[in-house]
């Protein structure tokens, strides 16, 4: 076995595992990032994994790699950044552990990530939340719980892997009820219910009867439900909804899009963009300028504020002979 592979082993185990306490789905991530890159070097130039070299993953197999992301596997931008982010991560690592390899690890290191085109942020109007709400069939335990979801994730912005984890002692439904779950970055944060929502949760955990360490939203074999399977059901009520409100067979629906629903009705209501920073658990508050670029009426509402320029239209005439021919040239 080469130095590499107990380079990787203890990237994973001391580096992410006890230092840096990394999140569950951090380390999956940046495990299904090397499988990639370690398979396809596999495949591409017959090198086994065990066998591959620190010194045989320079900047050409690198980029060949991301390369191969793009145009094969048909990976977005956002896809071969994050790749490269865990390839980078890997040899920050290595860096401390073999100092002979500097010169390698600052080349690799010196790779850009790849630049790309923001879309406006995508979100749902109230008739098309009553239409997803009203989608899931509420005769069956399934289709209950998912209106619980959707409301949930609308209501709150929770992210996927918030919703998921959540237990049912997370939720707090007495006087001034909330939501509390462990976000991004390890920080634990409340968010407050309205009363629509607390009824609507009060329900479901009456139906759920589970004890406060279950998991809020089971399967059907009483497991924790998977992101996968939300992705499905969004997908299928995405359909469902899309025949009685048309608007939505316009707009590619995922489960981020509820979040971001949600930060667009608080920022609809004048609500400060800090405080929507710290409702949806945004480490840097530059997070929330996305929702100020895709929310129109903020905008139309500056233009009416503004007074109209009374200047007579004409062509700049320069009073001097020296300025005319700055001006011509």
């Amino acid at each position: 076995m080469t130095l590499l592979a107990p380079t990787l082993q203890s990237f994973f185990t001391d580096r992410l595992g006890r230092q840096k306490l990394a999140s569950p789905r951090t380390v999956a991530t940046y495990r299904d990032a090397f499988r990639l890159f370690l398979c396809w070097i596999n495949d591409e130039h017959g090198i086994a994994p065990s066998k591959l070299r620190l010194e045989d993953l320079d900047t050409e197999m690198i980029i060949g790699f991301l390369e191969h992301l793009e145009t094969d596997r048909h990976n977005s931008a956002r896809s071969r950044n994050a790749r490269l982010a865990a390839i980078r991560s890997l040899f920050r690592y290595a860096a401390l552990r073999h100092p002979d390899h500097a010169a390698l690890i600052q080349q690799v290191l010196a790779i850009p990530q790849k630049r790309f085109d923001k879309a406006v942020v995508s979100y749902l109007t109230q008739p098309e939340i009553d239409a997803l709400l009203a989608a899931p069939d509420r005769a069956t335990w399934e289709g209950r719980r998912d209106i619980a979801v959707i409301a949930l994730a609308v209501q709150t912005g929770l992210r996927v892997s918030e919703l998921l984890n959540l237990n049912c002692g997370d939720v707090n439904l007495g006087p001034g009820g909330y939501v509390r779950c462990d976000g991004k970055g390890r920080k634990e944060r409340t968010t407050p219910l309205t009363k629509p929502t607390r009824a609507l949760l009060s329900q479901w955990l009456k139906e759920r009867s589970g004890q406060p360490t279950d998991p809020l939203f089971p399967a059907r074999t009483g497991r924790r439900i998977q992101r996968g399977a939300i992705e499905r059901r969004i997908v299928k009520y995405h359909t469902l909804a899309g025949q009685r409100c048309p608007s939505l067979k316009a707009k590619h629906l995922t489960p981020h899009v509820l979040r971001h629903t949600c930060a667009m009705q608080l920022l609809q209501q004048q609500v400060d963009s800090t405080v929507i920073a710290l409702w949806l658990g945004h480490a840097d508050l530059r997070s929330t300028d996305a929702y100020l670029h895709a929310d129109l009426t903020i905008k139309e509402r500056a233009l009416a504020r503004t007074t109209p320029a009374h200047v007579k239209p004409g062509r700049y005439r320069p009073p001097d002979p020296l300025l005319k021919f700055l001006e011509d040239l």
